[in-house]
């Protein structure tokens, strides 16, 4: 997101964003091209190579992505509940069926990528769908308190109280922390947990210091693309990693969660209100600016950020260049809900009433030319 790239099309110079996942382009190999840690092995497709830039802007792969299932001409990604996704023709044409307790969906800086999701049905087991290149998609067995779907690898805590994480392992993501865990949160090739005694513990690349947290004690903890924050247990917000667009300046006052995208920020207050920082333009153009109201949760992605209000509803916001921001098809759907995740492309929700998945496309548009 920081780089551009030039594109010689019908000899006209045309200007289109690259990002930095530098090493996930040429993965480890292993069997089958897929890693897995925590103890619990993974099956999957290979790595998808081959790209090129396809017909209205998709990106096309062998094996991978396909112009209808990633960017089309409108810039709008394909869906987990729609258009075929990559991963050697992976597909999350509907969501799985059950009760659910939580849902998070992958965030990636990488644009080729189609996106997955997991979640943590009532018996506390994990179902994922969608993508699965790396493994990502294959949860191991036993029983979770919660899950985070990284980039290309997830994250979940146990109700034993320790982490398993399976998917990508390029940057060390198995090297596991032991002890217990109170949460546990996946960014992009790294992760982050809550330990037991409230300190934090952070894993996997150190690209920009992402896997240095702050010391002290946390109640709250999110790793995003560049950076991590945490609550700490006085309420003040802490942030770590990549500060090139203001992410370690988080507004006074005491918070009761926080949530980090790629280049932007958003947190709870205690009042229920919410506050954002960070850049404001690019992928992130309107990131910052939240809805008035007070909110239960809040969770922000590359590209827009959705939160449950305390009625229940859920509202998003961000990425509004393009003039067609939750037009029909980009809107949260009616209903009350207990949580959502936003990821890139889409955002999910758990529905209060009977506890199912639903899941939409959020706007996926580069505002602007360089950061």
């Amino acid at each position: 997101m920081r780089c551009l790239a030039t594109l010689l099309i019908a000899s006209i110079l045309v200007a289109v964003p690259c990002c930095e996942r530098t090493g996930l382009h040429a993965p480890v190999a292993g069997v089958g091209g897929t890693m897995a840690f925590g103890g619990v092995p993974a099956t999957g497709g290979a790595f998808a190579g081959g790209g090129a830039v396809g017909t209205g802007g998709a990106t096309s792969a062998s094996g991978g992505m396909s112009g209808s299932g990633g960017f089309s001409g409108n810039d709008q990604a394909g869906g987990m509940g729609g258009a075929s996704m990559g991963s050697g023709g992976s597909s999350a044409t509907s969501m799985p069926a059950g009760t659910f307790l939580s849902v998070s969906v992958s965030d990636s800086n990488d644009v080729g990528t189609s996106g997955y999701a997991c979640g943590v049905r009532t018996d506390g087991t994990i179902a994922c769908w969608g993508d699965n290149t790396y493994g990502e998609a294959t949860p191991p067995a036993g029983t979770f308190t919660s899950v985070s779907a990284g980039a290309s690898a997830a994250c979940g805590l146990r109700t034993d109280g320790t982490i398993a994480c399976w998917g990508d392992n390029t940057y060390g993501e198995a090297a596991l922390p032991t002890g217990n865990f109170t949460s546990v949160s996946a960014g992009e090739d790294y992760a982050c947990g809550i330990r037991a005694d409230g300190t934090i513990a952070c894993w996997g690349d150190n690209g920009l210091a992402k896997p240095t947290p702050p010391a002290g004690v946390f109640t709250s903890i999110s790793a995003g693309v560049w950076s991590g924050c945490g609550v700490r247990a006085n309420g003040t917000v802490a942030c770590w990693g990549d500060n090139f667009d203001n992410q370690y300046s988080p507004p006074s006052g005491n918070f009761k969660s926080v949530s980090v995208g790629s280049v932007a920020a958003c947190g709870v207050k205690t009042d229920g209100t919410l506050a954002c920082w960070g850049a404001n333009e690019g992928y992130s153009l309107g990131e910052t600016t939240p809805p008035t109201g007070t909110f239960a949760s809040i969770s922000v992605s590359i590209t827009a950020a959705c939160g449950v209000r305390t009625d229940g509803s859920v509202a998003c916001w961000g990425d509004s260049c393009g003039g067609d921001t939750y037009t029909p098809g980009h809107s949260p759907p009616a209903g009350t809900f207990v949580s959502v995740s936003a990821g890139s492309p889409d955002a999910c929700a758990v529905n209060s009433a009977d506890r199912s998945i639903a899941c939409w496309a959020l706007p996926f548009e580069w505002c602007g030319t360089t950061f």
